[in-house]
C-alpha cells in the first residue's frame, strides 16, 4: 500500500497532466510541493518523493525557462544533500545539479542565488573530501566565494555559517605539516569571527552551533596551554548549553555534553595543583557520558553509542585503578 507522501505526488503528476494551467504555473506548482516536503522531512521518503517532484518539474521545464531551471537544479542539490545514504551517489548527483545550477544562473541569477548555491556547493564537497572523493581546498574556495555576497553586515546568519564551515574545513586537513598550526588558529579566527555577528537572542541555533565548535576546536587545537584552552572550551560549551537543552534539542544537547564530557576527562580537578588528579571530573564527565548515550540510543546513533560507551568504559577503569590504588591517574586523551 503506497504511503500518503508517495499517494499525494502521484496525485500531483496526475493532476500536472490533466491541468489546463501555463506551463510555467505546472513547474512552479511541483517544485513548491518539493520544498513543502523537504523543509520538514519526517522520513527519508519525503526526500525521495521532494527528489522525484524536483526531478519531474526539471523534465518538463523547457530551456528558455533558463532561470526557473537553474533554480529547481538547486533545489533539488538541496534535497539530495539531505538524502541518508550508505553510498556517495547522492552527493555526487548534489555536486552535479548545483554545478548545473551556477553554470545557469551565472549571468542572470541573483548575487543571494549565486552566494547560496556557492555555500551548498562548499557542503557537498567538504563531505565528499572526508571520503577522499574531492579536494577540501575546492570546499574552502566555494565558501569564500559565498562571503563575497554573504557579508558579516547584510547577512550575519549566513556569514556566521559560512565562518563555522571555514573552520571545519580548516580543522578536517590532516595536520601532518608545518603549516598545521596556522590552520588551527585559522579555525578558531574564524569560529569567532561568527561569533561577533549572531547573539543567542536573535540568532540561539547558530550561536549554539558555533560555541560548541569553537568548543571543540580550542580542546584539540595543539598548544602548550592545553588547561587554559580547556577552561575556554568549557565556557563555550556553557554557552551552547544555554541553547541546547534536552527538552527542545535532545540531539544537539547530547552532542554537546558528549564534547563537555570529553574536555572535562582531560582537565586537573584543581588547576592550581594538578598532580592530586581528577578523579572528580572523571565522575562528572562520566555522568554525561551516561546522558549522551541514553539520547544517542533513543536517536539510534549507533556510532556515537559505540564511542561514547568506550569512554565510560575507560573512564570506570581509571577510576577503579585510583580506588585500588589509593593515588590519581593521569586522564587520557579525548575524543573528536
Amino acid at each position: 500500500m503506497p504511503s500518503r507522501a508517495e499517494s499525494e505526488v502521484k496525485a500531483a503528476f496526475a493532476a500536472i497532466d490533466a491541468e489546463d494551467a501555463s506551463l510555467g504555473d505546472k513547474i512552479e506548482m511541483l517544485m513548491e510541493m518539493a520544498m513543502g516536503l523537504q523543509t520538514r522531512p519526517k522520513t527519508p521518503e519525503h526526500l525521495q518523493q521532494a527528489i522525484l517532484l524536483y526531478e519531474k518539474a526539471l523534465e518538463i521545464c523547457p530551456a528558455e525557462l533558463f532561470l526557473l531551471r537553474g533554480r529547481l537544479h538547486a533545489r533539488l542539490a538541496t534535497a539530495l544533500q539531505a538524502v541518508p545514504a550508505n553510498d556517495l551517489t547522492p552527493l555526487k548527483e548534489a555536486l552535479r545539479n548545483l554545478e548545473a545550477a551556477r553554470d545557469i544562473l551565472k549571468h542572470d541569477g541573483s548575487a543571494e542565488e549565486m552566494a547560496e548555491i556557492e555555500m551548498n556547493l562548499g557542503l557537498v564537497l567538504q563531505s565528499l573530501a572526508g571520503v577522499n572523493a574531492a579536494r577540501i581546498t575546492d570546499a574552502i574556495a566555494a565558501y569564500q566565494r559565498a562571503l563575497r555576497t554573504f557579508d558579516a553586515t547584510a547577512f550575519p546568519k549566513e556569514y556566521a555559517i559560512l565562518q563555522n564551515n571555514l573552520a571545519t574545513a580548516f580543522l578536517s586537513i590532516p595536520f601532518t605539516d608545518e603549516r598545521a598550526k596556522m590552520r588551527e588558529a585559522l579555525a578558531v579566527q574564524a569560529f569567532q569571527e561568527g561569533l561577533k555577528v549572531v547573539n543567542i537572542v536573535e540568532h540561539p541555533s547558530e550561536y549554539a552551533m558555533l560555541q560548541n565548535n569553537l568548543g571543540n576546536a580550542l580542546q584539540y587545537v595543539s598548544s602548550s596551554h592545553s588547561v587554559e584552552n580547556c577552561l575556554r572550551a568549557l565556557d563555550a560549551y556553557d554557552e551552547a548549553l544555554k541553547v541546547r537543552t534536552r527538552a527542545t534539542t535532545p540531539a544537539e544537547y547530547a552532542n554537546t555534553i558528549a564534547n563537555y564530557a570529553n574536555c572535562l576527562r582531560n582537565l586537573p580537578d584543581d588547576v592550581e595543583r594538578p598532580e592530586q588528579g581528577n578523579r572528580a571530573n572523571l565522575c562528572k564527565a562520566l555522568d554525561q557520558y551516561h546522558e549522551a548515550v541514553e539520547i544517542f540510543t533513543a536517536f539510534g546513533e549507533t556510532q556515537k553509542v559505540d564511542v561514547v560507551s568506550e569512554m565510560i568504559v575507560e573512564i570506570e577503569a581509571e577510576l577503579a585503578r585510583t580506588d585500588h590504588a589509593g593515588e590519581p591517574v593521569p586522564s587520557a586523551a579525548g575524543i573528536q
